[in-house]
Order: C-alpha cells, then structure tokens, then sequence
C-alpha cells in the first residue's frame, strides 16, 4: 500500500520539470493577453488587504502600522493554503483526460497545484514585502525562520489535497464542501483578529490546528519566533497526515482512471 504510494511520489517528484511547466502554463494562460497578468491578482488582494486593514483596524482600535502587516501576511499565505486544498479536491476531475490516456503517476497532478499556487503566493507576497519596507521589519533574527515553516506550511496544505482530490473524484460533491468548510475555517481562525481578541472563546484557536499553522509562518515575518506548541502540533499534523494521505494513495491509487 505504501509501496505504491511512494513509488508514485517518487515518480512525480522525477518529473519536476513537467508539473512545473504546467503550472506555470496554467498561471500564463489564466491571464493571457493581460498587460499585467498576474499581478492583477497582487492588485485585488491588495485592494481587500487595505480595505479590510482600514475598517477591522478602526474597529479593534488597532495601530495601522501593527495590524496593516499582520493581516498582509495572513491573508495572502491563507489564500495560498485554501487555493492549494480547493484546487487539489477538483486536481484529479479536470486532469481526467490526461489521466485516461497517459500511464502517468497520479501525484504529478498534485505538485502541479501546489506549484501554481507557490508562483501565485510569489505574486502577492510583494505586497507583504512592501509593507515591511514601509513599516519595518519587526526582527531580522526571525526572518530566516520562515523559509522552513513555508515548507512545513504547504507540505500540510498538500497532504490535505491529496486526500480532498482522492475522495473528491470518487464522490464528486464533495469540493463544494470542501468549499463551504474552507469558508467556516477562515472565520474561526485567526486571520483578520489576533488570537488575544478571543478571550471568552480562546478554546477556538487554542484547540484550532489551522491556527498554529497559520502562526508557523506569520510569526517570523511579524518578529516572533513560533512558539514549541506550534512546531509540535504543525509537525505531528505533517507526519500523522502524509501517513494517512499516502495509505489512501496507494490503496485507491489504481481506481482513479476509472472514478475520473
């Protein structure tokens, strides 16, 4: 069961260069004849990101110059994680005919997502980037930290699509719940408030894994280091999760051409 998972893994990892090519073909393509393509995305997010800054920030009575990089950070590395998941549960469904016809390793459709959002998240991270320089960088110490917890961070994102794409080609409504529970997840996750906000209702982040991931890589760029419970509960969350994600892999790997 394993063995097929991670052979597969293995095989789609060799083809780097295909699933990069065609996540960066689908960035292309998604803004064809645009003047400036992607960064239309970098615009939009930024006009949510000051529009939203401006009014939740006058509401809890915030420093702009505190709140404005906190929520940067949270919205566009939020965005990267739901557009990993939502895309991953349809991955296997619009890559049917691909999958039908080619004996290639099914996980390629995977890394693709995952790499196509990684080139989206490199578009709207300028903003986060603009926004320290404006601001300030809290700590330089703590920079480097968020190299290996963007890692940490997408390598849970992908598991999860792994399993949403699995079972979602087998039962096809379920990326419109994949939809809805992403939706719930960001409001009780704190993104746009900070988790101190919550203090009748802390149990919501303390026992919310989606909020210690989110801290993973927002506290190095806001000049905190994640805490030990962060680390603990994102690593065991990537080990107990891409051992369940691989076991169902290699278990219904095989039936994919035909649910697809």
């Amino acid at each position: 069961m394993y063995n097929l998972a991670l052979n597969d893994l293995k095989q789609s990892i060799a083809s780097w260069r295909l699933w990069t090519l065609l996540g960066w073909l689908e960035v292309r393509q998604r803004y064809a004849r645009s003047r400036l393509g992607p960064f239309w995305l970098t615009i939009s997010t930024g006009v949510m990101i000051g529009s939203i800054g401006v009014v939740y920030g006058t509401l809890f009575g915030m420093k702009m110059s505190d709140y404005l990089p906190y929520l940067a950070v949270s919205l566009v590395l939020w965005t990267a994680f739901s557009a990993t998941i939502l895309e991953g549960s349809t991955a296997y469904i619009s890559s049917g005919h691909y999958i039908r016809q080619a004996a290639t390793p099914k996980l390629i459709f995977m890394l693709q997502v995952a790499w196509r959002n990684l080139v989206i998240l490199a578009h709207n991270f300028l903003i986060v980037v603009v926004l320290l320089v404006v601001f300030g960088v809290k700590s330089w110490e703590t920079l480097p930290v968020f190299i290996p917890a963007l890692f940490l961070y997408m390598a849970n994102a992908l598991w999860i699509a792994m399993l949403a794409g699995l079972l979602s080609a087998r039962f096809r409504d379920l990326p419109q719940i994949v939809a809805a529970l992403l939706q719930v997840a960001f409001y009780v996750t704190p993104i746009i408030y900070r988790p101190n906000a919550l203090t009748r209702y802390s149990f919501i982040v303390e026992w919310n894994p989606l909020a210690h991931l989110i801290e993973l890589v927002r506290a190095p760029l806001v000049g905190e280091l994640p805490s030990y419970t962060t680390w603990s509960v994102t690593i065991g969350l990537a080990v107990v999760g891409w051992l369940f994600a691989l076991a169902m892999t290699g278990r219904y790997l095989k039936r994919i051409p035909y649910w697809v």
